[in-house]
């Protein structure tokens, strides 16, 4: 492993096809995207297919906006996903995020890295992801009540 690759495996309380539909549907995305546990997803277009483009916007709670972009390399339905990352207050700093989902019982191991952070970015992806999968886990997991 890379100095500048974050690897995250997580569990998240919820079947493959959840995990994958909040990763994959932008209203989905609007609920769980971003740090901030009280931020909130502004928009979202993804276009999820191989060379598709994804761009997502979110607000933390302090009113400070932050978009993401890239284009999709890999789709594997239910399985495995592969993009590019940029923010667009740092345009020309590239990264690359694989997510790879495995059936746990009835929920998701969901593996996670996101390679070339580098350090040039001012964000700090370790504790940025974390939180954020957080969120995730509190959105699909089955005491919320919030899925159906």
């Amino acid at each position: 492993m890379s100095s500048d690759t974050i690897n995250i495996d997580r569990l998240i309380h919820a079947p493959v096809n959840k995990v994958w539909d909040a990763w994959t549907d932008a209203d989905l995305v609007l609920y769980w995207f971003g740090s901030d546990p009280k931020g909130k997803g502004i928009k979202a277009n993804l276009d999820v297919r191989p060379g598709g483009k994804f761009e997502i916007t979110f607000r933390n709670s302090d009113g400070t906006e932050f978009t993401c972009s890239g284009s999709y390399v890999e789709v594997q339905k239910f399985n495995k996903l592969t993009f590019t990352w940029e923010w667009k207050n740092e345009p020309g700093i590239e990264s690359f995020v694989t997510l790879i989902f495995t059936p746990a019982n009835q929920f998701t191991r969901m593996q996670f890295e996101h390679a070339h952070v580098g350090d040039k970015s001012a964000h700090d992806y370790a504790i940025g992801w974390r939180s954020t999968f957080d969120k995730l886990d509190r959105l699909l997991s089955p005491e919320s009540g919030d899925n159906n």
